[in-house]
């Protein structure tokens, strides 16, 4: 399955772009998946109930670009590095994924790179609760993908995500991983969204109380 992904991703070289606009907003977040042959495991974060957004999200590694970050690239190994206490030197980056934009326009730079099996993960405490992995296996059985109901301040919705091990995989975050996995796998998944809420990457028209997960911003 990994030597899939990589062939795939050959097409898709590193970018170390720069931000476009300031205005806006930009972001990088890593899809780190282990050097596991037949059974990758994909790294992911659940944000701490804290925070003054997305509390309780589940989300990658990453975050806003800062100045003082050479590149998007950086940002996302300097937030990973963060957040989770994974090196940039123990991260093999193989590849950059077309650009998404968040339901604010943000626009947000995917990354995906490769870490050994047994390197140690831990939780910033400040900023999550905890750090977690996932087979791949485990989105590829499309019986694990449900549709649960979500609320917050100014939304009550039904969405399409996953549910493992208590987490809940959903909004942005999801849409990222379905589309790498749609990419390199040939997944072919599909999101149902039965509120009629369509909150693919590219719809950058959507109203405030349509919610949908960023990266953190605090």
């Amino acid at each position: 399955m990994l030597n899939l992904i990589t062939q795939r991703l050959k097409s898709l070289p590193v970018g170390r772009s720069m931000p476009i606009d300031d205005e806006l907003g930009e972001a990088a977040i890593l899809l780190a998946l282990t050097r596991e042959l037949d059974d990758p495991k994909i790294i992911l974060t659940k944000r701490a109930e804290h925070m003054a957004s997305h509390r309780g999200e589940v989300a990658f590694p990453g975050g806003k670009w800062e100045l003082g970050d050479a590149d998007l690239l950086e940002t996302a190994l300097r937030e990973t590095h963060e957040e989770i206490d994974l090196p940039p030197e123990q991260v093999e980056v193989i590849a950059s994924l077309p650009i998404n934009c968040t339901r604010y326009s943000m626009r947000v730079w995917p990354y995906v790179g490769l870490i050994s099996p047994e390197q140690s993960l831990t939780a910033n405490l400040d900023e999550l609760d905890a750090v977690f992995r996932v087979p791949l296996r485990y989105f590829l059985d499309q019986s694990n993908l449900t549709v649960d109901h979500f609320t917050g301040p100014d939304y009550s919705l039904r969405m399409p995500c996953y549910i493992y091990q208590g987490y809940r995989i959903w909004g942005f975050s999801l849409v990222v991983l379905v589309d790498f996995l749609n990419l390199t796998l040939d997944a072919g998944i599909e999101l149902y969204y039965p509120d009629k809420i369509d909150l693919r990457p590219d719809n950058t028209d959507l109203k405030p109380d349509n919610m949908n997960s960023q990266p953190k911003s605090d």
